[in-house]
Formats: C-alpha cells, structure tokens, sequence
C-alpha cells in the first residue's frame, strides 16, 4: 500500500502509557501493530479498544522483539515506524513526515526524526540530547534492529536516508524515580553485557551499524561508545558528566536537569561499570572465562 505506515510498539504493562501513544499515531499510521510480551496490566485490551493489532511475543530482548514485529505480524504498509510505547508524536513530526515519504523517490529508504527526551516533565534540551536524530522510519524489507544487548538502532540494507526537521518524537515516561532507577538497574546489566562483547570482539560485527565519527547520528554514537569502553573504569562516569552537564550545558535545564544528568549521566554509569568490575572480579580477571560466560548465556 503506497506511502502507508504501520508503527510497531513493543509493550509490557504499559496501560499508562499506550493511550497516548496510539492517539498520536491515530491518522498517521494506518497499522498499528502491539508487540506485548504477556502484560498482567490492562495494556492489551486498551491497545485493542483503539484499534491495534496486538500479537504477544516472550521476551528475549529490544532486538529480537522488535525484528518479531517486522517479520512475524503480516505488515502491509509500505513504510515501518519504530515507537515506544511510552512516547508520543507532537503534531508537527506527523503531519511532516506523512509529507516526507509522499514525495520520496525509491532509492530514499530511511526517515531521521528528531527524538526529545522529557524528564520530570522538564524537556531536555540541553547536554546533547536534543536536538539527537534517530532513525525511526524505514520501507519494509530494506532495515532492521541490529542484534545488540543494548543501544540497538535500526540498520539498513540498502538505500539513503532524509531527515524531518520539524517536530519531535517525544520521549515522556511517566513513571515515578523508583521505577526509574530499577528499570535503569536491568539496563546497566544489558549495558555491561553489550560492553564486555564489544571489548571481546563477540558481538555480530556484521549487522552493526558502522562506527564513524563523521558519519550518521548512530555511526557517532557507536564509534564514542568504542572510544568510552577503552577508557578506564571508574574514571569514565566522571568524564561522562562533566562533559554532558558542564561542557555541553546540562545545567542550563535547572533542577530537573541536574538530577538527569546526577541519575543517567554518572550514577548510570558508575553502576554499569560497577556490574563489568564484579563480573570480571568473579572470574579472576581471567578473559577466556568471561567469554565463555558471555556465549553460555548471552550469544545466540
């Protein structure tokens, strides 16, 4: 179906969320598709009422979730977008992509939006958050999310990209600071798993998005990453911080700011490097045996 879209959402009890997200995308996509992995939340059958697709998955990870959703629940449209379930789209960003991809040519296969992060209800718009473009929309069968525990984007096969200026997909969670900090407790264990196989070279070079300074917002993102793993532990937080929140004006976001910047910026990652020291500990420092344990339990 010429120039339609399905979005896909991956959920798990987010009926806090979903309403929201779906209204943003009621006349702009026309499938939305719900990827719940077994919510004991009323998330399925609000999704239901608002018309969703709703196909229920267990859950490995974001990647293997995300890429059931592609191959697995009968897409029609000919474009995908890529949402959480506790973002939204203002406005602006629907309105101008539906223009974008009308007048695509075929070689064009990727859309760029920009992402806004809202912490506390304050906007991020300093740090380097924002604005940070990501590319969430893709013709289907030309990309997928590349196979990583952690900070996985989408990979195309083939074809360029162009990039919707106006308006932001916003990321608004609104969950209070406990779920926060113990959602960000399971992220620091995928983080230290996604950083040990890179620092072991077994993550699957292959279907990774390119490191290059110069090059994609994710391309920069993922040559930094290589660039931060390489630093020592421990001392990386605190360059982290300082450069986010100092250097780059973190502080000009006040209060709501700070505490982001205190809680994702070091605290973050102090315990991400906490979790590689206690593994790495464990296993006496010994690398052949924290591979060993990485591909028993984390490989494949």
């Amino acid at each position: 179906m010429k120039n339609t879209i399905a979005a896909i959402i991956l959920t798990k009890n987010e009926e806090q969320h979903i309403e929201r997200c779906i209204s943003s995308l009621v006349g702009v996509c026309e499938e939305i598709i719900v990827v719940d992995s077994y919510s004991t939340d009323n998330t399925v059958q609000i999704a239901k009422d608002m018309g969703a697709k709703v196909f229920q998955n267990t859950w490995k990870n974001y990647a293997t979730q995300f890429n059931f959703g592609i191959k697995k629940c009968n897409i029609q449209s000919e474009w995908i977008w890529r949402i959480d379930a506790d973002e939204y789209l203002d406005k602006g960003l629907a309105k101008n992509v539906k223009e974008a991809i009308s007048k695509c040519p075929e070689h064009v296969t990727g859309v760029y939006v920009k992402k806004r992060i809202d912490f506390m209800g304050k906007p991020l718009l300093h740090g380097g958050w924002y604005p940070a473009y990501h590319l969430k929309i893709f013709r289907k069968g030309y990309g997928e999310c590349e196979n990583r525990w952690m900070d996985e984007h989408i990979r195309l096969t083939e074809g360029k990209t162009i990039t919707v200026e106006k308006g932001d997909q916003v990321d608004s969670n609104l969950n209070n600071l406990t779920w926060w900090t113990e959602k960000h407790n399971g992220y620091a264990t995928r983080e230290m798993v996604d950083m040990l196989m890179t620092e072991y070279g077994l993550d699957e070079r292959k279907r990774e998005i390119t490191p290059k300074f110069y090059g994609t917002e994710e391309q920069r993102k993922r040559w930094l990453k290589i660039k931060y793993i390489k630093t020592p532990l421990f001392i990386r937080p605190f360059i982290n911080f300082v450069f986010r929140y100092i250097i780059k004006g973190g502080f000009l976001d006040g209060k709501e700011g700070f505490l982001w910047h205190i809680l994702q910026g070091f605290w973050y990652r102090m315990l991400v490097d906490a979790k590689i020291f206690e593994l790495k500990k464990q296993f006496n420092w010994d690398k052949d045996k924290i591979k060993e344990y990485l591909i028993d339990n984390y490989v494949g």
